[in-house]
């Protein structure tokens, strides 16, 4: 059976002090409220080792924002799934749509991310999603569909259940806008779809995540749908009220 699991991703944000007081919260409400879900804070690489220092003895788990394809070695700059794993990481995400358009990540990049992650024993949280132009040309399916399918001509459906999937249409991150429930849900489906077309066992057990201007206020609308098993959240992640809160809306 499938569990809830809510991703808290700060992006480039945080400080000692901001990363202090979040997980104080956070822990204080996990602990308190929520039972039945999966949290995972992804915060940027140098308050990982805060965030597992403060989550030890927890049932928060932490996780990265992205890893180098390489193993260690003469990459100036860039860290390691070794490095992350050492370093008491769970998960890592790869494929963000920031990472794709301000970095030019290609699907296949994305993929090799993936295996790195897999031989580390890192649960990657694959990005997925469409931008604007794509949803009204149409493409969505089209263009969802390719990106998950270089990681499963890569890495195989084996992969799954260990790895989770997120999809974040490009249009709905940081815009205040949302995709409807319908919408999501139609995404979702077609995700499950596509593994399923390789291991329907398998795809009933992979955790499918909706990433796209979530909020308390649009939290329970979108969970309810029956494909969509949890969040990667961007902004309301950095407040621990509102996370908790949609958090709770997965109870």
């Amino acid at each position: 059976m499938r569990r809830s699991l809510v991703v808290g991703n700060w992006k480039m944000n945080g400080s000692v002090v901001m990363t202090d007081d979040l997980l104080t919260g956070l822990k204080e409400g996990v602990v308190r409220s929520l039972s039945a879900v999966d949290v995972v804070v992804c915060p940027p690489f140098l308050y990982i080792p805060l965030a597992v220092q403060m989550l030890a003895g927890t049932a928060i788990e932490v996780g990265a924002q992205n890893l180098d394809i390489h193993k260690p070695g003469a990459y100036t700059g860039e860290i390691a799934a070794e490095m992350l794993k050492e370093q008491r990481c769970s998960y890592v995400i790869v494929g963000h749509s920031e990472r794709r358009a301000l970095y030019g990540e290609s699907s296949d990049l994305v993929a090799q991310k993936v295996k790195a992650a897999m031989a580390a024993e890192l649960k990657p949280i694959i990005c997925v999603g469409e931008t604007l132009d794509e949803r009204e040309r149409g493409d969505t399916g089209r263009v969802v569909r390719e990106q998950l399918m270089s990681v499963l001509d890569l890495n195989g459906v084996d992969i799954f259940p260990f790895a989770v999937v997120a999809y974040e249409p490009v249009w709905a991150i940081g815009t205040g806008r949302s995709a409807s429930p319908d919408q999501a849900q139609e995404v979702h489906a077609l995700i499950r779809e596509s593994i399923a077309e390789l291991n329907p066992v398998v795809a009933d057990q992979t955790r499918l995540l909706y990433g796209g201007s979530v909020k308390p206020e649009n939290a329970q609308g979108i969970f309810s749908s029956p494909d969509i098993d949890g969040g990667l959240i961007g902004g309301a992640a950095l407040v621990a009220s509102d996370f908790l809160a949609i958090c709770a809306s997965m109870e």
